[in-house]
């Protein structure tokens, strides 16, 4: 399978090293009492703020578990016009050892290059997160389901507006209910 984010990425890193990757001055925190092995598995993409490296794509999924290593090993998938898309990309804790452990991640889908990925909204249950970058630019709603309550996802998105976020220009990928 191709890489479906390659050239989009590639513009997505680019633009955040000149941008530094925020809307807003204020820094997005990330949840405390982090879990980190409760939070391998299969997420759906429920909702997201549109960037090139996922136009057009649906029935997108994360796959996260543990690498030999320890890191974390990240397989994204989705679906555009038509095609199946994948890439493997590996993440680190960005503060191993916090007390209390942090949802900050450090994530690379090319090599050398990481990316910030704050787990901004985590339930109690890990059945829904929030994710964003360091600021206000990427964000995406995951659930563990392919669809997530209505009423819940209202909630969510009221939260996201009181912190700063662009709700009105997420986009919601088609998912496959099971």
């Amino acid at each position: 399978m191709k890489n479906f984010f390659r050239g989009g990425m590639i513009s997505g890193i680019l633009t955040c090293l000149f941008s530094g990757c925020t809307s807003s001055d204020e820094p997005v925190g990330a949840v405390r009492n982090f879990d980190p092995e409760r939070y391998m598995g299969r997420w759906y993409e429920i909702a997201r703020l549109p960037h090139y490296f996922e136009r057009g794509m649906d029935f997108v999924q994360a796959e996260y578990s543990r690498n030999p290593d320890g890191s974390i090993r990240v397989v994204n998938r989705g679906i555009r016009q038509g095609k199946s898309r994948m890439i493997v990309g590996k993440a680190k804790l960005k503060n191993p050892r916090g007390n209390p452990p942090t949802g900050e991640l450090r994530v690379s889908f090319f090599g050398p290059f990481y990316s910030d990925y704050r787990i901004i909204e985590l339930a109690e249950d890990y059945r829904y997160a929030v994710v964003a970058g360091s600021g206000r630019n990427f964000l995406w709603i995951l659930s563990r389901s392919p669809v997530l309550a209505p009423v819940l996802l209202q909630s969510i998105l009221e939260r996201l507006k009181e912190s700063g976020f662009a709700v009105e220009k997420l986009e919601y990928p088609r998912q496959n209910p099971e």
